[in-house]
């Protein structure tokens, strides 16, 4: 039975990287990031996020081949620019690819990627993944002139880095990032394109950021898998989904 959604719903995706990172850290199947993707689309969650790195730390070539199968919710496929990722994403063809920065050396994503200063070097990436009907994101930072490098490159999709708000203290620090998500999101709306957001984003944070009228999905992965030790995975979806709910809501009625 298909889930009814409201007027103006905010899109969760939840990404299962770290469930993998668990995994590959005693070497065994267990646990399985492609039950944890199952279990999160049971739970509200509406499309999946897996990144395959170069150096495959957590998510596998199989963990994609079965998340193809096995999902009947959208997969969006984060991976860096390079000819090994593109061949995969064009023989999978998932939903969705979100480009993102990669450092063999980082923990995780670090910033976004610089569109605008890679332009000529990502743009026949964009070109065959268009062409082949994957709906393409790119992971920025929230700057104006990477939000219209993103449009000239023609993805459809931008996704902003909430990295720096997260990490913000609360008060003017974040209150000046959150403006910089406020005022990037506007404008990637009114060129046209859809615009996404996540990076460190948990309970205490998100609610701000749902508010925001211009974006359609937010993706989070690591607070979810964390919280999942406490609470269970499922649980802790439901409670994220309510609580970016109701700050778009609260959103709407204050407007």
């Amino acid at each position: 039975m298909s889930i009814m959604r409201p007027l103006n719903h905010l899109r969760l995706g939840v990404n299962v990287d770290h469930v993998a990172t668990v995994r590959n850290a005693r070497g065994g199947p267990h646990p399985d990031p492609v039950r944890a993707a199952l279990l999160a689309a049971e739970a509200g969650a509406d499309g999946i996020t897996a990144h395959l790195r170069e150096d495959r730390r957590h998510i596998s070539d199989a963990d994609i081949e079965r998340l193809m199968a096995e999902l009947k919710v959208p997969l969006n496929l984060e991976m860096a620019a390079t000819t090994e990722m593109l061949e995969i994403a064009l023989r999978h063809r998932p939903h969705a690819v979100c480009l993102v920065p990669e450092k063999r050396q980082e923990r995780t994503t670090e910033g976004g990627l610089d569109v605008a200063a890679g332009h000529n070097t990502i743009a026949p990436y964009v070109r065959r993944l268009n062409d082949a009907g994957i709906r393409v994101s790119a992971f920025i930072e929230a700057e104006l002139r990477q939000v219209d490098a993103a449009r000239s490159l023609g993805t459809p999709v931008v996704e902003l880095h909430t990295g720096a708000y997260c990490e913000a203290l609360p008060g003017p620090a974040r209150e000046r990032q959150l403006a910089r998500l406020q005022i990037a999101a506007a404008h990637a709306a009114t060129i046209g394109l859809e615009c996404h957001a996540g990076h460190g984003l948990g309970y205490e944070t998100v609610g701000q950021i749902a508010a925001i009228p211009t974006l359609a999905e937010l993706n989070i992965g690591h607070f979810l898998v964390g919280e999942a030790i406490y609470s269970g995975f499922a649980t802790a979806i439901r409670r994220m989904r309510t609580v970016m709910d109701e700050a778009r809501v609260a959103a709407r009625v204050s407007l």
